[in-house]
């Protein structure tokens, strides 16, 4: 079965008056589509990439869109401490506050284990994973300072859960951040922070596209219930649900957005 995603669906004030942060959020992908969601539902955002230009030109849409005083800027390097450290001191010193954090960084590759190097290990690893802890240890920091609870989404993959060839860095890396994100959960509720993951598998867009061969989305998609990919938006309507006030009582879970879930 083939199914066409549902309506685009407008916004509802969710998050009004919050602010949020979100990593890797210029393009197309799942962080680009969390940062406009997180507008339309009211958020001040930051958006942040390791990528200055494309960054600087999704400022230029987001701000247009949604006025320069809910959307700024900033650079980041999640493999880099000083970087992070300057992301969130920015957030807090703009709009005084941190709600939100969206740890969406992540960096892929395709290598067996035999051929893989302790370089594309390393790489995978230290975005993926070094750089969400990096993140998720500098917003609990803030969050437990300022004694306001908070919220933070990590993005994880289904093939934390299963195996595929040629991604046993990647499956590592995201696996770990599962297991990060129930940990820091158990941590960060004794100052009213809750901790949670999504978990998709597709989400199409046309960076995917041009690194992945036909044949492998193919099969990628043949594995899914719907018969098609996600849309980034559908991902980013599910961290938009676990940073809001409607999954209050749900902290260290790790939300399947797909069928795959063993």
């Amino acid at each position: 079965m083939t199914s066409v995603p549902p309506p685009y669906l407008p916004g509802h004030g969710l998050l009004t008056g919050r602010t949020a942060v979100v990593t890797a959020a210029a393009g197309a992908g799942i962080g680009g589509a969390t940062a406009r969601r997180l507008l339309e539902e009211g958020a001040r955002v930051v958006v942040s990439d390791a990528h200055a230009r494309r960054l600087k030109e999704s400022e230029a849409v987001l701000a247009a869109e949604f006025g320069v005083q809910r959307v700024t800027a900033l650079p980041c390097d999640v493999t880099d401490e000083a970087q992070v450290g300057a992301l969130f001191d920015h957030a807090e010193e703009r709009h005084g506050r941190l709600d939100i954090v969206v740890n969406n960084a992540g960096l892929g590759g395709t290598a067996d284990v035999v051929d893989m190097t302790d370089e594309q290990w390393d790489e995978v690893l230290g975005v993926t994973l070094d750089g969400t802890f990096r993140c998720t240890r500098a917003a609990l920091r803030r969050m437990k300072a300022a004694g306001a609870g908070g919220v933070v989404v990590n993005n994880a993959s289904v093939i934390g859960w299963r195996a595929q060839r040629g991604q046993a860095h990647y499956a590592a890396a995201k696996a770990g951040v599962m297991a990060l994100t129930r940990c820091a959960a158990v941590e960060a509720a004794a100052y009213g922070v809750r901790v949670n993951a999504v978990s998709p598998s597709l989400a199409l867009h046309p960076h995917l596209a041009k690194v992945t061969t036909p044949e492998l989305l193919e099969e990628l998609t043949a594995r899914e219930a719907f018969g098609r990919c996600a849309e980034p938006w559908e991902v980013a309507n599910v961290i938009v649900f676990l940073a809001s006030g409607y999954s209050s009582y749900l902290t260290g879970e790790v939300l399947s957005v797909s069928s795959q879930h063993p």
